[in-house]
């Protein structure tokens, strides 16, 4: 089979990105020296272009997982620019496809079972796309955004301007115009790349599965902290509208705390999140799937297996009755001045926490039916 023919242009392009920093930044490091200035502009600029990546890039434009002030959307497109990893319009049809179509080798465009490599740069190397380069029609929601489609159309200029504007305005306030150039210039893109590219590489195959097994997505909490909370792959893959990855407090997802802290100042609103109770479903979905592959050459597996599926469904049926007795109390908790009385809401109450109770018991029996499994 005859291969895509080579993007020389990109080959370039990362190709003496990487030399230049792998090279320069220690020789200029080793004969100049570098201050806490250049740590502190390259962490700095790293976070911008990373952070317009994952929450405009990924979450604003991609997902459609929030709304945006156009304030916040010119930033994000502006620093979409300087992260260099084209306009905001194709990253989000090739982000849709990859979603659609994922781990599909003849439609995913960066599809993780066509080896690490491939998935990480390769697929950027060659025009896998061909004709179908520039086909946008999965994004006809975007190309009503004036902003995406102004960026689109002045992607080049916005690029040059970025990344050689900003580095060199910093060299110009530190005095060190070819320092700033070496670390919050190439260095800062070199390292922005390959962190994003981890997401299509790495993320879909070092990690665990606790959402799904349907894909090869995985959650990874080391990715998580290069990747501005993108580690959490699997919930992503099987939540895409959510605009979390990382869902539970303690996990590391700087986008998501971004998103959220702009929604207190009015730059962010109506932030989608997935019920709890389909998250739960979902965890307990794989639960169940793993016992039962391990019962498989067990004599007895007909019997074993019946009895967890039976559990099972009551399981859910309770979650489920939980679940719309909360949102029942709570909406009426919320409207109670209204719609409800005292003694109507106070019911509400007592039912939601005997479901409650009832799920608890029900998830403890569960849990004893997968042991004696």
């Amino acid at each position: 089979m005859k291969k895509a023919p080579i993007i020389w242009l990109n080959v370039f392009v990362f190709t003496f990105t990487f030399l230049v920093a792998a090279i320069g930044v220690p020789l200029y490091g080793y004969y100049v020296g570098f201050g806490i200035e250049h740590l502190v502009a390259t962490i700095l600029t790293l976070g911008f272009a990373g952070m317009s990546i994952t929450v405009g890039y990924h979450r604003l434009w991609a997902h459609k997982t929030f709304e945006a002030h156009p304030i916040l959307e010119f930033i994000l497109a502006l620093g979409g620019a300087f992260a260099l990893q084209n306009s905001a319009l194709h990253w989000s049809s090739d982000h849709r496809i990859h979603h659609k179509f994922v781990d599909q080798n003849d439609k995913d465009p960066y599809s993780a079972k066509k080896g690490f490599w491939f998935s990480h740069i390769g697929w950027m190397l060659r025009d896998y796309q061909g004709e179908n380069y520039g086909d946008y029609s999965n994004c006809r929601d975007l190309q009503k955004n004036k902003i995406v489609m102004w960026q689109h159309k002045h992607y080049l200029a916005l690029s040059m301007i970025m990344n050689w504007g900003i580095p060199i305005a910093l060299g110009i306030v530190f005095n060190d115009i070819w320092g700033m150039l070496l670390t919050a210039g190439f260095l800062r893109l070199v390292l922005s790349h390959h962190f994003t590219f981890f997401i299509n590489s790495l993320a879909h195959i070092w990690g665990s599965q606790p959402y799904t097994d349907k894909n090869t997505a995985k959650d990874n909490g080391v990715l998580a902290f290069f990747t501005y909370g993108e580690g959490y792959h699997n919930y992503h893959h099987i939540f895409e509208s959510d605009y979390r990855n990382g869902i539970r407090w303690y996990q590391f997802d700087p986008s998501k705390w971004f998103i959220k802290a702009a929604s207190f100042v009015g730059l962010t609103k109506n932030l989608r999140t997935v019920p709890e109770d389909k998250i739960q479903a979902a965890l307990w979905k794989m639960e169940k799937s793993r016992v039962e592959r391990k019962l498989i050459s067990l004599p007895n597996k007909a019997e074993l297996l019946e009895r967890i599926e039976a559990e099972y469904d009551i399981l859910l049926e309770k979650l489920k009755a939980t679940a719309n007795a909360q949102k029942r109390y709570l909406l009426a908790k919320h409207y109670k001045a209204k719609k409800i009385t005292a003694s109507e809401l106070l019911e509400l109450r007592q039912k939601y926490e005997l479901l409650k109770a009832q799920l608890i018991e029900q998830h403890q029996q569960w849990q004893m039916t997968l042991k004696v499994a």
